[in-house]
């Protein structure tokens, strides 16, 4: 099992920037694909982002692409995603998570180890 502790989230005013990161212990991430999803308060968690085992295939939901950007650092354990262009919709708390294979989804089931969460609050 991968421990997964999310950090870099905050309050922002929209068009601003955030980088989260999730620092893995526990096992190495290096074999699995990594996915960052999102949870707004009365909603579902929602597929945000994920890449491969080697960092060469990314896919984002529509909501974000063009201004998200996930990447990783096998060397370091960690996944990052960085957040530009903010609004007021990517309010939420973020989670990353381990694939249970190497290659990307979109599926909530396509994961096995997540985090606490990170909040992000964006202002209008």
């Amino acid at each position: 099992q991968v421990q997964l502790v999310e950090s870099g989230g905050g309050l922002v005013q929209a068009g601003g920037s955030l980088k989260l990161s999730c620092a893995a212990s526990g096992r190495t991430l290096s074999v699995y694909a990594m996915g960052w999803f999102r949870q707004a308060p009365g909603k579902e968690r929602d597929f945000v982002a994920a890449i491969d085992w080697r960092g060469g295939s990314t896919t984002y939901a529509e909501s974000v692409k063009g201004r998200f950007t996930i990447s990783r650092d096998n060397n370091k354990n960690a996944a990052y995603l960085q957040l530009n262009s903010l609004k007021p919709e990517d309010t939420a708390t973020y989670y990353c998570a381990r694939g249970i294979g190497s290659s990307t989804s979109q599926l909530k089931n396509a994961y096995m180890d997540w985090g606490q969460g990170t909040q992000v609050t964006v202002s209008s």
